[in-house]
This record gives structure tokens, sequence and C-alpha cells, in this order.
């Protein structure tokens, strides 16, 4: 048993949970919260930066807090996406494990939702829904929500910037005699207002101490290119990190796609995730990504919420993003529990004059990555070229006459002096067909 966890009022058959989890001291979040929710009455604000582990914070006293023979939904947590929502249940559940008679339900889209209705004819005590999907219940009437007492949003400024109608919605149809925590990693102005609109006047805040917040251990670099030479620079970066994980953040589902096809093309382990993907589609990549099977996500903002795995080592930040607050959830999926890890902008000349607006904004200090010289990148280029040929399957339509003609030609080669001919003849072709940046301006002059 942890002797901080029981200071903080955690009780015995939750604890017994922990102890398998390998939770051996709480962060200064669940530190600050869960007294709190266990002990007070008022509405709370944390805010903590993703990977300080809040989900326990709120997750952990509202569990100990279910009255079991109240066959009523207690508690709702709300989270912006599916991902994020099945990561919050799958915690809870893992956290009681010691006491089964807890009845948690998920309520997230992308499934179908025949199964969560006949769910919900059942006993249920904690429900975590995206907005979205429990709308779709309340319309049907196949929710109450009526004697609900606690209200968890998690990750509210993500929430109530993309789907602030749905989230009001929700609000009206619940009781206002209830407690609400809102969990955020930063505080615009659209939050504040949320605050004041739906939250008690003797609402409390509270803020994870800086020192153990999402930003500390990240190297924050940017890297300045022309726009032809974008996708090799990121190509020469990402060969630098074969082996380890990483998220590349890119503004739209078109943008995902396209780059995923080219990582694919150039034979990198990696998938796409973007919001109009089916639900068992996003679950299979997520799934693959998690497991190691993938080593390279590229995705969109919203979609990438709710990814939880530390061993992140970077993210790329393809586009930049356009507030501040999406940047700060960006390079949170790396330097996950206690980690190091690498945020890196790859911008235009012209973006260069934002990058002391986000220091300013984030109180970030942003260092410039050097960009690989034409040597490497062409060096680069040529490796991926020798990834593509030893990954390609042989063709076993050719026939075995025609094969033999080949191989005749070859014949009196040693491995040694093929691969040495092979290689001169690309990096012949290569400069013949390819333009640098430089030789490029200089034919679009003339």
């Amino acid at each position: 048993m942890s002797k901080q966890f029981s200071a903080l009022g955690i009780q015995d058959g939750i604890q017994k949970s922990l102890v398998d989890l390998k939770f051996s001291e709480p962060t200064d979040i669940q530190t600050k919260t869960i007294p709190h929710i266990l002990n007070q009455k008022e509405d709370l604000v944390a805010v903590a930066k993703t990977g300080t582990g809040k989900t326990a914070a709120f997750g952990l006293p509202l569990l100990q807090l279910v009255e079991v023979n109240n066959t009523h939904i207690q508690t709702l947590i709300l989270a912006p996406t599916r991902e994020l929502g099945q990561q919050i249940y799958n915690n809870l559940v893992s956290y009681a494990t010691a006491s089964p008679e807890i009845e948690i339900v998920s309520l997230c889209g992308g499934i179908p939702i025949k199964p969560q209705i006949e769910r919900l004819k059942s006993t249920t005590h904690v429900v975590v829904a995206t907005p979205g999907r429990l709308l779709d219940l309340i319309k049907r009437e196949a929710i109450q929500l009526n004697k609900l007492q606690h209200l968890v949003l998690d990750e509210a400024d993500e929430m109530a910037s993309a789907l602030k109608e749905e989230l009001e919605n929700i609000l009206k149809e619940i009781p206002k005699q209830r407690r609400t925590f809102l969990f955020t990693a930063t505080m615009p102005g659209y939050i504040k207002q949320l605050v004041q609109n739906y939250m008690s006047k003797h609402v409390v805040h509270l803020e994870a101490n800086m020192e153990t917040l999402g930003h500390q251990g990240i190297d924050h670099q940017y890297v300045v290119v022309e726009p032809i030479e974008k996708l090799e620079v990121l190509l020469h970066f990402l060969a630098t990190k074969e082996v380890e994980r990483g998220i590349i953040f890119c503004k739209t589902k078109a943008a995902v796609n396209k780059l995923a096809k080219k990582l694919a093309i150039n034979k990198f382990s990696s998938g796409a995730l973007h919001g109009s993907l089916a639900q068992p589609i996003r679950d299979r990549i997520m799934g693959q990504f998690r497991e190691g099977h993938i080593d390279i996500l590229v995705a969109t903002d919203l979609a990438a919420r709710g990814i939880d795995v530390k061993e992140i080592s970077y993210v790329v930040n393809y586009h930049l993003p356009d507030v501040y607050e999406t940047y700060v959830h960006r390079s949170g999926r790396t330097a996950r529990a206690g980690a190091k890890g690498l945020s890196l902008s790859i911008i235009q000349q012209e973006e260069v004059e934002e990058i002391p607006d986000f220091e300013d904004e984030l109180g970030l200090v942003f260092t410039e990555f050097k960009k690989a010289d034409a040597q490497s990148i062409e060096e680069n280029n040529t490796l991926l070229w020798a990834k593509k040929i030893f990954k390609t399957k042989p063709n076993r339509e050719v026939s075995e006459d025609f094969k033999t003609k080949v191989k005749t030609i070859f014949h009196h080669l040693t491995k040694e002096e093929l691969v040495e001919k092979i290689l001169a003849y690309h990096l012949a072709e290569s400069k013949n067909s390819i333009s640098t940046p430089e030789e490029t301006k200089k034919n679009k002059k003339h």
C-alpha cells in the first residue's frame, strides 16, 4: 500500500489496484486534486498539462465516491475524442479492479449505438462519453442523467473550442445541482467564459506545479526550409530517428493522407490518423502504434488527443498550429512520465517571425535545428532508395527464361561489384533528373 495515496484519502480497495499498476507516489496534480474532490463541495478548475496524471487525479476519488447501491448514473466524464474517452475508460476499469461492483460504461462514437443502449438498461454508476454520442443517446431518451452528481470535463480547452455547441447542449440537459471538475492544459478566453456560465461562483482553481508539467524535458526546436525541400528535410530527420516512435502533426486530413503516402512510398513504418477514418481503422492504427508495430503516426490535432504512449521520443510540427494552445497539446505527446523529448517545427522563412510569439505566449525557448546539408540529404535519399529495393517483393510473373538472360549479364560480377555499379548508376541518374533548390530558382528566373 502507498502511504502517500492513503494520506490523500484513497481507501485500501482502490490502493490494491494502484499497487498492481505500479503507482508509487502521486503526482502534483493528484496531490492537490484528490483531497479536494473527496472532502470539499466546491467546483474545481484544474490546470495541468498532458502527461501529469490527470485521469487518476479525478478518477480515483470519483470511483471512491460511487454509491454502489444507487443504481443511477452518478458521474459523467466527457472527453473530446473517442481515443481519449476509451483511454479514460480503460484507466478507470484498471483502477477499479478490486471494486467489481462499480459499473463503468464507455459511450464513445464510431461503434454501433444499439449495444450501448442495451447496456444502459442495466445499473451504471460512471459514464465516460464523447459529446456527439452522448447527445444522440439523450435525444433517443436512452440515458437518464437526472440524478447526476459529478461532471468531469477533460481536455476542456479542446472540447470547448471544437465541440462548443455539443458541450453547451449537454450542460443544459444535466442537473444544475452538481459538482463540476474542469481539467484543461490552458486557460483561453472561451474556457473562462465556460467557467463563468456553467460553474458555481465559488469555484476553486488549482494548478499543477510548473516543474512537473508537460514542457519539462522537451527540447523545442525549429528548422527553416524552402518549400521544395520540406519533405526531404523531414525524411532525413526521420532517418536519424529509426526505431524511435514519434508523431507528425498536419493541419488537415488531406495533408495527413498525402504525407502518410509519401512516408509509405519511402518505406517508413507509419500510419495516418484523422477524424474521417472509421473507428475500427483508427483503433487498429492506434493499436499498432502502441504495440510498436509502426513507429510513426501522422495525425491531425483532434485525432491525436488521447494518445498516451510513454515512449514517444519526438513530435514534428509539419505545419505550425494556428493557436498557441494547440502547440502545448502537440508537444505534450512527448517527454511523458519523466522522459526527454524533442518537439521540432519545420517552418518556412516567412514563419520565423512567429517563433518569438510562441516563446512569449507559452514561456518557452526555441533553438534552431541545424538543417542537413545537400550531401547529407543526397546520401539519405540514396539510402531510402536502397531500402525500397530491399523491401521490394520479387515479381513472380517474370519467366525463368528471362531471369536467366538478365542473370547472364551480371554473372561474372561479385556482390560488391554489382552494388557499386548499381549505386553509381543511381547517383548518375539522380544528378541528371533532380535539380537542387538553387538550380530550380535559377531556372524559374530564366
